[in-house]
């Protein structure tokens, strides 16, 4: 894996060994940070099962303010912080070593970070299909305390998998499949002023 642009462009990365961590293709994060291109810029960026933390670096690369990684594997967590410190990233992150529920909880709660994301981007494992539903419902029932104003929620799933198109206010606004992969873009949704 490499850093596709930015600052750390073409630098390499590590994934975990194994099967139990799917780090996302290089293609597929291009496509992702080419739609997401006009909204990096100083984003508030949570990277939720950051796995490698792929991702998250990637959005750190091209401009992103702050980026939070959610992870709890070992060998993932040993990898993502690897990662940084190889790059030499020393600011603008956090890695929290928990559950994305349990941080998502604390959030909601007003007692963890005193941030409104822009961007969220998921990908539990593929064979978590249910972190998929708790995770997206739990942003779309009350994101307050989680998401800034117009931000954007994307999973990252099996092409096969359909998620469906809404979950509480957030709704599907895209769909991106490339090879066995897609991309889920959720926003939102705005509610009509009844008449």
């Amino acid at each position: 894996m490499r850093i596709i642009a930015g600052s750390y462009r073409s630098r390499t990365l590590a994934s975990p060994a194994g099967l139990a961590t799917r780090p996302t293709s290089d293609r597929l994060r291009e496509t992702l940070f080419n739609v997401l291109a006009p909204r990096i810029e100083g984003a508030a960026f949570l990277d939720l099962y950051a796995g490698s933390g792929a991702v998250g670096i990637e959005a750190l690369s091209r401009g992103a303010a702050r980026v939070e990684f959610v992870e709890r594997a070992p060998a993932a967590l040993s990898v993502l912080k690897s990662n940084l410190a190889k790059l030499g990233v020393t600011a603008g992150f956090q890695v929290h070593n928990r559950s994305v529920g349990g941080l998502l909880r604390l959030l909601k709660a007003g007692k963890g970070l005193d941030i409104l994301f822009d961007i969220v981007f998921l990908d539990p494992p593929y064979d978590a299909g249910r972190e998929y539903a708790d995770t997206l419902g739990a942003l779309g029932g009350d994101s307050v305390g989680v998401l800034a104003s117009g931000a954007v929620v994307i999973a990252e799933h099996r092409r096969k998998e359909k998620l469906e198109d809404r979950y509480g206010e957030l709704a599907r606004t895209r769909l991106l499949e490339q090879g066995d992969a897609a991309l889920s873009f959720y926003a939102a949704a705005t509610v009509s002023p009844a008449n």
